[in-house]
């Protein structure tokens, strides 16, 4: 590590320059560029892919304070807020950083070890505390050790230096990275830690042009399938479909979408996760990384979907309704964004996690990653053995899915 760096704990990201930190975090549109000669040198466990680089509003310092200021995570929600931070003491600036917590749970990660807290406890181990690399309620592949690119290799390592020493200090069982890249994965797994993957489904923009365009390129079966469902949601039952983003998000659309979003959320898991504030929270500081499908019948609104937007991807994550119509939800959070990353040239949709449904509507199979470091070394042990099995599966299982996609065949 290089000895001007110096590694710290930040229990808010109120306690940091946003700026900052958002250089390490989106450094192409925040001070930095990502140019090839900036990459780590060959060889080097890093996980700086300049030519892979893309903007990410999940880890934006906006994004990651709102869910603290909100109450979305601290304490009461078992997300104790423990970030772990690199300044150069030289230059006087942070040149990285990973958002990290002390979770007493599970719940909102998406990436599932509740088979491994249970077999601590069966061994009379404890396995929270925890500590957690993520984007809290957040299933999108991003950026987990955000490094200045000028920085590189030594602020990565110093980061994994400061999250070992750190769970150390405080007992945790273990460490989870989650959701990151797939150099970052790769990197981590130099580093020791033992890799996982998972799996979603994301839909691929083949420069397709139009929605029309998107259609051609399917089975003549599943082209029928999706303009009949596209019909039946909309015009079947009188509903208009309003996109908002910017500017045009208002209170009133957040009190509508938050009255959708709890109503679903309690249904599904019992408590929801992000607080009321968070969205104005959101509405304020990145209305232009907002993108509110909302659905209006009778007027007044009866069900919408929230999407961010990234450079090149719309991340699609929370939905709910308050009137139940056929294929209302294919069309407010599967088609509306298909056809949004098409109009707006954007390379991808990934629509969250889980939903084999989604294979039959355009979305294609797609790996996640994450990576663990269990501190106890007869669990690191079977845990490994579990997760080589667990790849073997996943990679069985998209090269099934690939199969069954809905296009032609042939193209």
């Amino acid at each position: 590590m290089t000895s001007t760096y110096k590694i710290r704990i930040v229990q808010s990201m109120s306690e940091l320059n946003a700026a900052q930190w958002d250089a390490c975090a989106n450094p192409q549109v925040n001070g930095e560029s990502l140019s090839v000669d900036e990459s780590i040198p060959a060889g080097a466990a890093s996980c700086a892919d300049p030519l892979k680089e893309r903007y990410n509003p999940f880890i934006r310092h906006a994004f990651l304070q709102a869910l603290e200021t909100s109450g979305s995570v601290g304490p009461k929600t078992g997300w104790t807020v423990t970030h772990i931070v690199v300044d150069d003491q030289v230059e006087g600036k942070i040149v990285g950083g990973t958002p990290a917590y002390l979770k007493m749970h599970s719940m909102g990660e998406f990436v599932f070890d509740y088979g491994w807290a249970d077999a601590y406890q069966r061994g009379g181990l404890q396995y929270y505390p925890k500590l957690q690399v993520c984007v809290p309620f957040t299933p999108a592949t991003g950026r987990r050790l955000l490094v200045l690119p000028s920085a590189g290799e030594p602020a990565q390592h110093a980061l994994v230096l400061g999250l070992r020493a750190w769970r150390e200090k405080i007992g945790a069982s273990s460490i989870h990275i989650t959701f990151l890249t797939k150099a970052e994965w790769d990197a981590m797994g130099k580093e020791g830690f033992l890799q996982r993957t998972g799996q979603q489904f994301h839909f691929i923009n083949k420069d397709y042009g139009t929605f029309e365009g998107f259609l051609a390129d399917l089975a003549s079966r599943k082209r029928k399938m999706i303009r009949r469902e596209r019909k039946d949601a909309l015009a079947a039952n009188g509903i208009t479909i309003e996109l908002l983003t910017g500017k045009d998000l208002k209170e009133e659309h957040w009190d509508a979408f938050y009255f959708f979003y709890t109503d679903t959320g309690s249904r599904k898991w019992g408590k929801p996760y992000l607080t009321r504030p968070f969205f104005s929270l959101i509405g304020e500081s990145m209305p232009e990384d907002i993108l509110l499908v909302m659905a209006k019948r009778a007027g007044r609104y009866i069900a919408g979907a929230i999407n961010f937007i990234g450079k090149d991807a719309l991340y699609g994550r929370n939905w709910g309704c308050l009137e139940e119509h056929p294929f209302l939800h294919f069309e407010v959070c599967y088609y509306q964004a298909i056809e949004y990353a098409i109009t707006h040239g954007l390379s991808r949709v990934e629509a969250g996690a889980q939903g084999e449904h989604k294979l039959a509507r355009g979305y294609g199979p797609a790996i996640t990653y994450s990576v663990h470091e269990i501190a106890d070394p007869r669990y690191a042990h079977a845990i490994d053995e579990f997760l080589q099995k667990e790849r073997a599966y996943i990679d069985e299982s998209n090269e099934e899915y690939a199969e069954h996609v809905p296009f032609k065949k042939g193209e």
